[in-house]
């Protein structure tokens, strides 16, 4: 990102937002082939421009892994996982954020990263199955489960 260029998460939430403070919210990712083929994909955005989690005075540092903690055990109790996948990457943008992933053993791209290669199609009643369950995943992170 150019340093004339508008800050897309300035710009836009970067999807659904399901809880929001000062300093961070959160959102499901709704739009593109991440939302189409990982249905409980959530993002923990922090609202500042900070590049790096050593950046966040120690506050905000325990801020930020104790949301991202509660989003993961929302996603466990409530998607049911195979795995989570935690990952903080941000090179395109000048906001610290972590994506929060539900995997299935049966997903598209499982065991690759999501960025790999799909390897077969997500077999549509399964992810109908995950689909029915994001309404309560989602309250129960809009509920603050941090």
């Amino acid at each position: 990102m150019s340093d004339t260029a508008p800050c897309p998460l300035c710009a836009d939430d970067g999807g659904l937002v399901l809880w929001r403070q000062a300093e961070l919210r959160i959102v499901r990712v709704t739009a593109g082939a991440e939302a189409i083929d990982f249905p409980g994909f959530y993002r923990v955005i922090w609202n500042a421009h900070v590049a790096e989690w050593t950046d966040l005075p120690q506050a905000g540092q325990a801020l930020l892994m104790r949301v991202v903690g509660g989003v993961e055990r929302a996603v466990r109790e409530h998607l049911q996982p195979t795995k989570v996948n935690l990952a903080s990457l941000g090179n395109m943008v000048p906001h610290l954020h972590w994506h929060v992933v539900a995997r299935y053993d049966w997903d598209s791209h499982f065991p690759a990263p999501l960025w790999a290669t799909a390897r077969r199609a997500s077999p549509p009643d399964r992810l109908d199955a995950v689909l029915s369950r994001l309404p309560a995943c989602d309250a129960a992170i809009a509920g603050g489960v941090f």
